[in-house]
């Protein structure tokens, strides 16, 4: 029984006119992500990997190609369409927690349900289990001053999962933690997939971590290869 395809893209690439050149930073990608399953894709600095992650997410669109997110071509529908797709199918993680300040951690959470409407007490208590689930039932009312680097970051994971998605995608989501937390970061990562019935496509300078996730991808020269 096959798997369902939740992200996919079709000979994307991407390029940038500058003034006097045109640079091709992505190549005819070809990519896909089932439920449920995990990737890794790596790539030197400038390779890439943002620009990627940004097509998927659908906040860019491609020089050509297709995207397709829940089977739906991205780029036919409106920004209102793609912003209400991303809000109930896929949650995003950046290098940068981007937490609110004046939030508290659950205020934090809980902020892509208040984007899509009202809060309803649903949304709350399952806002409290994943800040429990990711080790911070003690600090869910507290703001980010008041949270280490790495508590910030299992808030940002955290407010990903809010809204159940199909897919959460990851720019570097231990990129500015020390080693210790970073593999704290990892396992819990890898722990809430198991869980939950969420893909993770995961973009990171970490080798020995992206070997671990079942699918590898490395992206060099505008090129994506799956290692696995």
């Amino acid at each position: 029984m096959s798997l369902e395809t939740v992200l996919k893209c079709e000979n994307v690439s991407r390029s940038f006119k500058l003034v006097n050149e045109t640079v091709d930073v992505l190549k005819n990608i070809n990519f896909e992500v089932q439920r449920g399953t995990m990737a890794s894709i790596v790539g030197t600095s400038g390779s890439g990997k943002t620009t990627l992650l940004n097509l998927l997410a659908g906040l860019d669109d491609p020089s050509a190609g297709k995207v397709q997110m829940i089977g739906k071509d991205i780029l036919k529908l409106s920004d209102k369409q793609r912003a209400a797709l991303r809000n109930k199918h896929m949650g995003f993680v950046f290098q940068f927690h981007h937490l609110l300040p004046e939030f508290s951690a659950l205020d934090n959470v809980l902020m892509p349900c208040r984007i899509n409407g009202r809060i309803k007490k649903v949304d709350q208590d399952y806002a409290q289990e994943l800040l429990e689930n990711v080790g911070l039932k003690e600090r869910i009312i507290h703001r980010p001053a008041e949270l280490s680097g790495g508590e910030r970051q299992r808030v940002a994971i955290a407010r990903a999962l809010i809204r159940q998605p199909d897919f959460v995608l990851m720019d570097e989501p231990t990129g500015n933690l020390d080693e210790e937390t970073s593999e704290q970061i990892q396992d819990l990562i890898v722990s809430l997939n198991k869980r939950l019935d969420s893909s993770f496509i995961v973009v990171t300078h970490n080798q020995d971590w992206a070997k671990e996730l079942a699918n590898q991808y490395k992206l060099t020269k505008g090129h994506l290869t799956k290692l696995s």
